[in-house]
């Protein structure tokens, strides 16, 4: 499997998530629930508890790599966000190194293809530099130490705010896959789905520093 690891900007630290982190998960989770309409977010410490144990059992499958979202000025939590869907190409070279069949992603076989989601934060820290640093740390580590070829990212077709989130980093969108899955709060969801190539990387690389540091 991959090993946990620690991605670390100057707004946020993305650290591995761990069942410890239940009673903050949920602190942050209770600050201000109205932009949780399309979001699977905890209601409970059990609820948090049974949220981050599903992560970690896909952790230890191979699927995913899940992080709570650490404020780096307070030290509070304030979100949590995963890689998800991981997998390796069953494809020969030149694609990258260890893309050969049958091979589970793990640091000797790191994922060609990932997706970023299950991505929530508090109140406070919405419509901040959160989310547009925690997407840098998480591209960056996908397309510059894993090499992967692209990176996912969807959301419920309902659901604008996020849209537009993803849309200001520079993903493209692919288009809606109906009755997808079921909906966070009841009902089948479509879903809006988006991708980032590895060759367009350094222009949404430049795009996301600019949000960060227009100056």
């Amino acid at each position: 499997m991959l090993s946990p690891v620690t991605l670390q900007g100057k707004i946020v630290r993305l650290e591995p998530m761990t069942i410890e982190h239940a009673g903050d998960l949920y602190a942050a989770a209770m600050e201000d629930r109205s932009t949780y309409s399309y979001t699977n977010v905890p209601q409970s410490v059990e609820e948090a508890r049974a949220y981050i144990q599903g992560a970690l059992s896909g952790w230890e499958a191979g699927r995913m790599l899940p992080f709570v979202v650490r404020h780096m000025e307070t030290e509070r939590m304030i979100g949590t966000t995963r890689f998800l869907d991981l997998d390796v190409f069953g494809w020969p070279p030149p694609w990258p190194p260890g893309a050969a069949k049958g091979l589970s992603p793990s640091d000797e076989n790191p994922p060609t293809v990932a997706e970023i989601g299950s991505t929530w934060y508090s109140a406070s820290a919405q419509r901040t530099g959160v989310n547009t640093e925690c997407k840098l740390l998480l591209l960056t580590h996908a397309f510059e130490v894993w090499r992967s070829v692209r990176v996912t990212l969807k959301t419920d077709a309902r659901n604008t705010r996020s849209r537009q989130a993803i849309e200001r980093i520079g993903a493209l969108y692919e288009g809606i896959r109906r009755a997808h899955v079921p909906a966070s709060h009841g009902g089948i969801r479509d879903t809006a789905y988006y991708s980032i190539l590895a060759e367009e990387w350094p222009e949404v690389r430049a795009n996301l520093e600019e949000r960060l540091h227009p100056y």
